[in-house]
């Protein structure tokens, strides 16, 4: 067991007119105002969760319905109150993740049965256990059958200020691309349109079904709309041909010094890859003149997406030649040079890593103890990119010994573990935080995904097949799970986890 959970760890990181929705729905890709979404904020509104008023201001049919809804009574209504009270976080917006995150996965009104088997909803769905229910007899209760008939009108103009944007986003990148979206197996990318979600953007990836909830401004929410689309259509060529991904590996190696680098990416280079074609392809369609381009690289490379900068330069090939994207890739990623990269990146200095937010769980330390917390945070993180196990491990202690609940904490001390040999250890502690999902480390979902990953990584290892797929499942439906723990998890749903070989001696990356 420590020989494959060490090699474990050298690849595995912490309503719309029907004559106007015609072309999206052909390709699966579409923007809608959703009555499960409406009905969940609606229930939040009654409830009292603190929302955004002013996100209503061209919505007052919608803007009156809070105000009723704030002042209904009945049994249905006392008991939603109820359930609100005894699951609401301390965070608000993560109180709103979760419940965005039901409506994704639950069917229409007013039975809103889930659209998948109980034992694939996503963790922080079952947290919130029970709500479908509520949310039941809520809908009856306040008529909100009728209440949507009335305010669905109102999300039109927003809607159609959207379409137009993704209309444009898509266009753009699948001329870029020289792909065509298609609804094959099921595969769609989804704006859902919710004024009560304010400024934030919820990001979810179902296995196939892309989503992302947005506010009524659709000039605030472009880049994160044309992030997720990229998502949308690069991810599945990143998996499908990872073998050609992985002949650059060693790369990782040189990445995993940068401390501002999220942990996540340290030890995996799927997702690194994955997420710095996106960032490339990104800079090649804002065509930067040539000296702010060099500064957006610059600054990739400080922070350790050093492979944006080879990337561009193979997109730029790309650009010149004729093939689709689905069939070029393989020459994209071939036409990088590991040794040139390497020589290239010893004269890269890499910025300091930021330091972690404060901890909620903890309630309210003083300023001494949480810039404390944080320095161990930020030390640890460096040693292990540094694959310093001992000092990792020790730093790591330090802060266990003081905060013996902290997610990041243990998360780390997992890692460390891992890499010192103690395999026993990383195991229990990756599944004791992914095994209460009342702690605190369901509020970090980067921590619970990859948590996930590694445990189905350890079962695929085992020959534990089965095992393996649940956890993998578990890590894809973990709500605003990053993208580079979502496709490791597909990679593993799709073929099982093999301990990667070591590079070629001549791969091996310089001094």
């Amino acid at each position: 067991m420590l020989a494959f959970l060490a090699a474990v760890v050298a690849v595995a990181p912490p309503g719309l007119k029907a004559q106007d929705a015609a072309p999206e729905e052909v390709s699966g890709v579409n923007v809608e105002a959703s009555p499960q979404i409406f009905a969940t904020m609606c229930a939040l509104d009654a409830a009292g969760f603190d929302a955004d008023e002013s996100t209503l201001a061209e919505m007052p049919a919608r803007l009156a319905l809070r105000g009723d809804l704030l002042k209904m009574q009945g049994p249905a209504t006392d008991a939603l109150r109820q359930f609100y009270r005894d699951h609401a976080l301390s965070n608000p917006a993560d109180t709103l993740s979760r419940y965005i995150t039901f409506a994704l996965v639950a069917g229409p009104p007013p039975a809103f049965q889930f659209e998948m088997d109980r034992d694939l909803l996503p963790p922080d769905v079952l947290t919130i256990d029970g709500f479908q229910e509520v949310l039941a007899k809520f809908y009856r209760e306040a008529h909100l059958d009728v209440r949507w008939a009335k305010i669905e009108p109102e999300y039109e103009p927003s809607v159609d200020r959207y379409r137009v944007s993704l209309r444009r986003i898509a266009m753009v990148s699948d001329a870029y691309l020289r792909e065509i979206a298609k609804p094959a197996n099921g595969r769609s990318f989804i704006v859902y349109v919710e004024p009560l979600v304010s400024t934030h953007t919820n990001f979810r990836n179902f296995g196939s079904r892309y989503s992302i909830v947005v506010g009524t401004n659709a000039d605030l929410h472009t880049n994160a709309i044309q992030h997720a689309y990229l998502h949308f259509m690069l991810d599945r060529f990143v998996i499908r041909y990872r073998p050609v991904v992985d002949s650059k590996r060693a790369l990782l190696e040189v990445a995993g010094r940068a401390p501002g680098l999220p942990l996540e990416y340290h030890d995996d280079f799927v997702g690194l890859m994955d997420e710095c074609l996106i960032r490339a392809v990104e800079l090649r369609l804002r065509h930067l003149p040539a000296d702010q381009l060099e500064t957006a690289l610059t600054a990739d490379d400080e922070s350790g997406y050093i492979l944006v900068r080879p990337l561009v330069a193979q997109l730029q090939k790309f650009e010149k030649a004729e093939p689709a994207m689905s069939y070029y890739f393989p020459d994209l990623i071939a036409g990088i040079s590991v040794p040139d990269e390497q020589k290239r990146l010893q004269k890269v200095t890499f910025a300091e890593a930021d330091s972690g937010p404060a901890l909620e769980q903890h309630g309210e330390p003083d300023a001494s103890q949480l810039s404390e917390l944080d320095r161990w945070l930020a030390e640890g993180n460096r040693e292990i990119a540094r694959k310093d196990a001992s000092a990792a491990t020790a730093t790591f202690e330090t802060a266990l010994a003081k905060y013996p609940d902290d997610p990041r904490v243990l998360y780390g001390l997992a890692i460390a573990s891992v890499i010192s040999g103690k395999a026993e250890r990383a195991q229990g502690l990756f599944e004791k935080l992914t095994s209460a999902p009342n702690s605190a480390a369901p509020s970090d979902p980067a921590i619970l995904s990859w948590a996930h990953v590694y445990l189905g990584r350890i079962h695929d290892l085992e020959d534990e097949r089965d095992v393996a797929v649940n956890e993998y499942r578990a890590a894809l439906a973990v709500d605003g799970a990053p993208e580079a723990a979502r496709i490791a998890a597909q990679s593993g749903m799709e073929t099982a986890y093999k301990a990667p070989q070591r590079p070629a001696e001549s791969e091996q990356p310089h001094p």
